[in-house]
């Protein structure tokens, strides 16, 4: 099989997790292949403006493999984050950018990686994410840039560009899986111990980090009941006799605590739980709606439609290693 050429940029404030994450991906997916005699799929190299050692923004220190402006265009190219992307000393790796980055075959971003693509252009006109708290000001910055605080990441075109941080592992996972396969991917994900790969279109936060956690103890407790019985009667009325409230109080208080109503946060968690029940194990679609407090399998179908536009036969068929076979690299 041929190999396909990673670079991944250094630059001083560059957040580490955005290059080893995707770059444990990628090491993953050629010790995949080369275990089954096909060789290595990718060869990654990193490099940054002069070749010299970059300081993370967590302090880690990396010694590039190359001078950047001596390198060509590489088959995927990826543009990590961190502190260093938002300042205004990295001309040269903007100006790099602008002229190597169209000659590669696929350009991503993780976090605020995609502010350089922007300043460099790469963006223009295009649908694009970011980590979700700098998303406004990507946007203001250049209006250019459709900016979509919500996905995982984004694909438009040959540009993909991903949410905060450890999104840059499910991005190199899409896109070892467009190269090798769904097994590959999975087999990855699962090597890596990640929650398996989470589809571009999913939300940035799962629903408890998405959520706050209440400053009552009554409606904390409330919030830990629904996770771990998400098949019981989550209505109003019953998980306000929990927190001893009348519905009407604790539908407020629940709204104001943990930033969305009870009903939205009970078919987020249910939501939640169905996925990892598809992904994890053979339950039939019945039993899974079924232990996640569905009332029809039809009911989870629509709730899967709405959140992530798949049904739930076609969420396991993606990400389900039970569901996937091995894909000839």
């Amino acid at each position: 099989m041929s190999t396909r050429s990673v670079l991944i940029v250094l630059f001083d404030g560059v957040q580490s997790l955005d290059v080893t994450g995707p770059l444990e991906v990628f090491a993953g997916a050629s010790q995949y292949t080369e275990a089954r005699g096909a060789g290595r799929s990718y060869t990654v190299r990193t490099a940054s403006p002069g070749g010299t050692p970059v300081r993370c923004s967590s302090g880690l220190r990396l010694s590039p493999d190359a001078d950047l402006e001596r390198c060509s265009a590489p088959h995927t190219l990826i543009v990590p984050g961190g502190d260093g992307a938002l300042r205004h000393e990295n001309e040269r790796v903007v100006a790099w950018l602008r002229g190597k980055a169209p000659r590669a075959a696929r350009t991503a971003s993780v976090c605020t990686g995609a502010f350089l693509l922007a300043e460099a252009g790469l963006l223009a006109g295009r649908r694009a994410t970011t980590h979700w708290a700098l998303a406004d000001t990507l946007a203001s910055r250049y209006p250019e840039v459709t900016v979509d605080p919500a996905p995982v990441f984004v694909r438009d075109g040959a540009v993909f560009t991903s949410a905060g941080v450890t999104t840059g592992i499910d991005l190199a996972l899409e896109l070892v899986e467009q190269d090798l396969g769904r097994h590959a991917a999975l087999t990855i994900a699962r090597h890596l111990v990640v929650f398996l790969r989470r589809p571009g279109n999913q939300r940035q936060f799962s629903s408890h980090l998405e959520a706050q956690t209440a400053h009552r103890e009554p409606l904390r407790e409330v919030q830990r009941w629904i996770a771990e019985h998400p098949a019981d009667d989550l209505s109003v009325a019953a998980l306000a006799r929990r927190a001893a409230l009348s519905p009407r109080q604790f539908a407020r208080a629940f709204a104001a605590e943990v930033g969305v109503p009870p009903g939205r946060y009970v078919d987020r968690v249910r939501l939640e739980a169905a996925r990892r029940l598809l992904e994890d194990t053979r339950d039939g679609i019945e039993e899974v709606a079924k232990a996640c407090g569905y009332r029809t399998t039809e009911a989870m179908r629509r709730a899967f439609h709405r959140e992530l536009a798949v049904s739930p036969a076609e969420y396991r068929r993606r990400f389900s290693p039970a569901a996937s076979s091995p894909a000839t690299p």
